[in-house]
């Protein structure tokens, strides 16, 4: 499989770089369970004091890699397997850890790699950055274990206006709506987020922790979808549209949706 995510650690700030070269770092399947595996020893180290999250080679990510929806995603069974018990969880780790997290944003940031950045505490990005989820291309909409994120932040009415027109939109937009603590010029982004990670560090970790405990109690997620729920949601499973968007993706050519 393609990819990996690397870990490393300067003094008490650790570094996680989502890394998938000619592939605008789309995340396997390796990779987002190596994401889950990894947030949680980090989390379990109390001698951090803040995580960053970034893409290698200029770009975030472009989302999950549809190259292995084929395989990983061929029949109904193991739709929900990748994205309750392969995405979800991994998102759920990186929202969960104890420690303060940053996004550094340059280049693309679409799809999976914003549902990433969505679960972070503070999204700091370039100027120039792209961000949005265009699945609506590829016949299926986001997974409930995905869209917390993105609904926590930019609510109802733009979460639809996202989901629904599967359009890309600049850095200054994505801020306007929400997604963003604030923009930089590109040439001043690594500065920036090494001054924010500065100024996280230089504070109280129980402190930081204790208020993302706090927050997460007084603004708690809305409660998980039962099983009938969660089958009118993945019914789309054995779809014409979700087979026809996924190779049409695959073959590079315009998709041809019918509604059924």
């Amino acid at each position: 499989m393609s990819g990996t995510v690397e870990f490393t650690r300067d003094g008490g700030i650790a570094t996680v770089t989502l890394a998938n070269a000619g592939r605008l770092n789309a995340i396997s399947v390796a990779m987002w369970r190596a994401l889950a595996q990894g947030f949680a020893r980090l989390s379990a180290d109390d001698s951090l004091r803040c995580v960053v999250v970034r893409g290698a080679g200029g770009n975030f990510a472009a989302g999950a890699d549809i190259a292995e929806f084929p395989q990983e995603r061929g029949d109904d069974a193991a739709l929900r397997r990748y994205h309750m018990e392969i995405i979800a969880p991994a998102l759920a780790a990186v929202a969960d850890c104890m420690h303060p997290t940053v996004a550094m944003i340059e280049g693309v940031c679409v799809g999976g790699g914003l549902e990433i950045a969505c679960h972070c505490d503070l999204r700091i990005a370039a100027a120039d950055s792209r961000f949005g989820v265009p699945i609506n291309r590829l016949g299926f909409p986001m997974a409930p274990g995905e869209l917390g994120g993105l609904l926590a932040l930019a609510g109802r009415a733009v979460a639809l206006e996202i989901l629904l027109e599967g359009r890309v939109f600049d850095a200054a937009e994505a801020h306007a709506k929400g997604l963003l603590t604030r923009v930089v010029p590109a040439a001043a982004l690594a500065g920036e987020v090494a001054a924010a990670t500065a100024r996280i560090a230089a504070g109280a970790p129980l402190a930081a922790r204790i208020n993302k405990e706090t927050i997460r109690r007084l603004a708690p997620a809305p409660e998980p979808l039962g099983a009938h729920e969660l089958a009118a949601h993945f019914r789309y499973a054995g779809s014409a549209d979700h087979a026809e968007g996924v190779a049409a993706f695959l073959a590079r050519r315009a998709p041809h949706f019918t509604g059924h």
